[in-house]
This record gives structure tokens, C-alpha cells and sequence, in this order.
């Protein structure tokens, strides 16, 4: 039996994730599905990444003991990055899933396109309360577009705004990842187009890693809504020795 940790990406919580959990536990796992400190609804939005990344660290000391899966996606991988390196006994491998690969001094906004940076500091500046939401027509065509409009929409409800300083916040690590001696794996959903091909998730991020094991699934950026059994299956190939 292994422990997973699924780490959320930007705009959802743990719960978008109990789904996918429960798969990995009918397979005989432990699986756990926390939530980042400010993206809980009831979260202050003024959260940085290092209180972000301190919520899951807190939690998987309190929680999960020791030869942890930790799984992140999207945004999660800049937090599966930072505990690899703080609590680096108690990882047992690194799963990215379609998730940012940072290295040392690094933001989410240096790994991303100009033209989101500019949209997501339009959009918190209206809001003013230090959060930005991802338009629909982003989502449904860029996020989810493997999925029917009832689909989408459904699974937009569920999502949050996400504090926007943990997107401009530089990531401190003690050393990079493909210098961390811990097995990586990296999940590539095939159709996802969140990200233009000239900062793609992989082979752009991905090779950040090092050596790493490619597990490819098609599908869009948000599997975990339009086929978490998929998803599910995905990650256990990842995360097996």
C-alpha cells in the first residue's frame, strides 16, 4: 500500500479532488486531498506562496507520515516542489501532473505566457481583494475542452479565486529539482492546451525534472472533472516503483 497526497492546482481545492482519492483508496491506497491555505472559499485571498506551500507541509507532517506520493497539479507542483526540499525524507516520489516545474528563485509567472500574466493582474485589480477567477471562455476552451458544456460548467461552479500573490512570489528552494535525489514522474494529459506549445507542460517543464518517467493520458488539463477513473489509473502508473 502507498499514501498519496493530491496536491490541487490554482482555483480549486482538495474537494475537486475526493473523486480521484477515492479510486486510489478502492485500489488499496491511502489517499488524502487537502486544501492550500487560501483557496478554501473562506480563505483570505491575501496569502503568499510560502504560507500556501506551509499549509501542506503542516499538513502532511500531521497526517501522513513518511513515503509519501506526493501528486501536484497545475499551481500544486510548486508546492510538491518546496516540501521535496524541506521534508525531503518523507517523499517518496514526485508526480507532476501537468503542473509547473520551478526551480530555485522561480515564480508561476516566469513559467507562463505574458498575455495571462496581464489578464490575471487586470482581473484582481477590479476585484481588489487580491484574488483573480479564470474567465469562462478561458476555461471551457482552454481548460476543459475535452468535456461537454454541461460538464464544464458544472465544474466551473466548483471553483474559487485563487490568491494572486502566489503566482508572482519566487519559489526559495536549497536546490533544484533534477538535483534532489527523489524518483519524479511526470503525467502528460495529451489534449491539454492550457498553455501554448512554446511554454507547454511537456516537453517545456517536464525536462526540468532530470530523469524522469513520462506517463501520457489523453485528456484535457482538468482530467480530474471529465474522466477521474482515467486520472486515477494515470496516477497509479506514475506512482508505482
Amino acid at each position: 500500500m502507498s499514501t498519496y497526497v493530491l496536491v490541487h492546482g490554482a482555483w480549486h481545492s482538495g474537494k475537486e479532488l475526493d473523486a480521484v482519492a477515492a479510486l486510489l483508496r478502492s485500489a488499496g491506497h491511502a489517499a488524502f486531498a487537502p486544501t492550500i491555505r487560501g483557496n478554501d472559499p473562506e480563505d483570505p485571498k491575501t496569502v503568499g506562496l510560502d504560507e500556501a506551500i506551509r499549509s501542506i507541509e503542516a499538513y502532511l507532517v500531521d497526517n501522513c507520515g513518511s513515503d509519501v506520493i506526493l501528486v501536484g497539479h497545475s499551481f500544486g507542483g510548486m508546492i510538491i516542489t518546496a516540501i521535496a526540499d524541506r521534508l525531503r525524507d518523507r517523499v517518496h516520489r514526485l508526480v507532476y501532473w501537468n503542473a509547473f516545474v520551478p526551480n530555485d528563485g522561480e515564480s508561476v509567472y516566469d513559467m507562463l505566457p505574458s498575455g495571462y500574466i496581464a489578464l490575471f493582474q487586470e482581473i484582481a485589480a477590479q476585484r481588489g481583494d487580491g484574488a483573480v477567477m479564470l474567465p469562462f471562455s478561458l476555461w471551457r476552451e482552454a481548460f476543459i475542452n475535452d468535456a461537454d458544456l454541461d460538464t464544464a460548467k458544472r465544474a466551473y461552479e466548483c471553483l474559487n479565486a485563487h490568491p494572486i500573490r502566489t503566482l508572482s512570489d519566487r519559489i526559495s528552494l536549497c536546490a533544484n529539482v533534477n538535483e534532489v535525489l527523489i524518483p519524479k514522474s511526470y503525467i502528460n494529459c495529451t489534449e491539454d492546451t492550457s498553455l501554448p506549445p512554446e511554454h507547454a507542460w511537456h516537453p517545456h517543464l517536464s525536462r526540468k525534472l532530470g530523469l524522469f518517467r513520462l506517463i501520457q493520458v489523453p485528456g484535457s488539463h482538468e482530467l480530474c472533472f471529465s474522466d477521474p477513473p482515467r486520472l486515477a489509473r494515470a496516477i497509479l502508473d506514475a506512482g508505482r516503483d
